[in-house]
C-alpha cells in the first residue's frame, strides 16, 4: 500500500498525510480564506481547518470551499447566540438533550428520544439541534473533536418518520459540522426502522454512515459496543446501564442557561483560552482526531 493512503474499515480508501504535510494545506485553506472578522477567525482555529481537510480528504479547494460556505452560514444563522428560551418549547420532552455524563474518551453525550418528538416545524428542530451541537461542542475537552450520539427509540412510531427532517439534519451536520461525530447508537430501533434507514442512507457521506451503529439490547455482540465505550455506572438504564436518574426538564434547564452564559462570554471576549471551544492547536495535529473512522 502506498505511502499516505490508508485503507478505511469499509474497504474504501482515504488520505493520510504526514504532519508537515497536513499542516501545509491547512496554511493553504487559510490563505484562501483571505481576511476574516474576529468572530469567523476564532472559528477558524487550525483543528477546526484540519476537519474540513478531512471531510474533504485533504482536498484543499474542496474543503476551502465547503468552510467558506460555513461561514456564510454562521455569519447569517449566528449559532453562537441562539437561547435556550429560543429553544425551550422545542427541548421540554427531553427528544434531544446534553448528558451530563461523557463516554470513556471524555467526548460528549448527546441523547437522542426520537419517540418524544412534540413538534411539525423541521426549521424548528434543525434550530434546536444547531444549538445542541454548539453546547456540545463547547463541553468538549481540549484533545477531543467529536461527539458521540445515544438514540433511544422507545416509544417511536411510523408517524414520526420524516425524511424531509432527516435530509435537512445531514446537510447540517456533515456540512456545518463535518467530522464532529464519532459514533452514532442506534439502540433497538424497530424493525420498520429498517427500510427507512435504507432510504435514509443515500444522504448521508459513506464515512458517517459507517460511524452509524445498531445495537439490540438481546444482542451481546452488538451491546458490546456501548458496554466498551462507556462506564455502564453512568449510562441511562434505556441503553442497557445502571443510571437511572432520568431527564428532568428544569434541572435540564437551569443548567442549560448557565452554558449559555460560557458561550456568550467566550464569543464576547475572543478568548479562546476562556473556553474549550475547539481542540487546542498547539498539540501535534495528530492528536487532532484527523482520521475521522472511528475503532472501538
Amino acid at each position: 500500500m502506498s505511502e499516505g493512503v490508508k485503507k478505511c474499515p469499509s474497504n474504501r480508501f482515504e488520505k493520510s498525510l504526514p504532519s508537515a504535510e497536513q499542516q501545509a494545506k491547512i496554511n493553504e485553506v487559510r490563505k484562501l480564506l483571505g481576511p476574516l472578522s474576529d468572530r469567523l477567525s476564532i472559528y477558524c482555529s487550525d483543528a477546526s481547518i484540519a476537519r474540513y481537510l478531512t471531510g474533504r480528504n485533504w482536498n484543499v479547494k474542496k474543503a476551502t470551499k465547503m468552510l467558506k460556505e460555513t461561514l456564510k452560514w454562521r455569519a447569517e444563522y449566528k449559532p453562537e447566540e441562539i437561547l435556550w428560551d429560543e429553544v425551550a418549547h422545542e427541548a421540554e420532552t427531553g427528544k434531544i438533550y446534553i448528558s451530563n455524563n461523557v463516554d470513556k474518551h471524555g467526548r460528549t453525550v448527546l441523547v437522542m428520544r426520537p419517540g418524544c418528538q412534540n413538534s411539525k416545524s423541521t426549521k424548528g428542530q434543525i434550530r434546536h439541534l444547531v444549538y445542541c451541537m454548539e453546547n456540545a461542542i463547547v463541553k468538549l475537552p481540549p484533545d477531543q473533536g467529536q461527539i458521540v450520539w445515544l438514540i433511544d427509540f422507545q416509544g417511536y412510531n411510523l408517524s414520526q418518520i420524516s425524511l424531509n427532517l432527516t435530509r435537512e439534519t445531514a446537510i447540517v451536520l456533515q456540512n456545518r459540522y463535518p467530522e464532529r461525530l464519532g459514533v452514532a447508537i442506534l439502540y433497538d430501533p424497530p424493525k420498520f426502522f429498517e427500510p427507512f434507514w435504507m432510504m435514509a442512507k443515500p444522504f448521508l457521506e459513506p464515512k458517517t454512515r459507517d460511524k452509524v451503529k445498531f445495537v439490540y439490547s438481546d444482542n451481546p455482540n452488538t451491546k458490546q459496543i456501548v458496554e466498551e465505550l462507556f462506564d455502564m455506572d453512568q449510562v441511562e438504564s434505556a441503553f442497557g446501564g445502571n443510571d437511572n436518574s432520568g431527564f428532568d426538564i428544569n434541572k435540564y434547564a437551569e443548567r442549560m442557561r448557565e452554558e449559555d452564559k460560557k458561550r456568550l462570554s467566550f464569543w464576547a471576549s475572543g478568548n479562546p483560552s476562556s473556553l474549550t471551544l475547539l481542540p487546542a492547536p498547539a498539540a501535534s495535529l495528530d492528536s487532532l482526531t484527523l482520521n475521522s473512522d472511528l475503532n472501538t
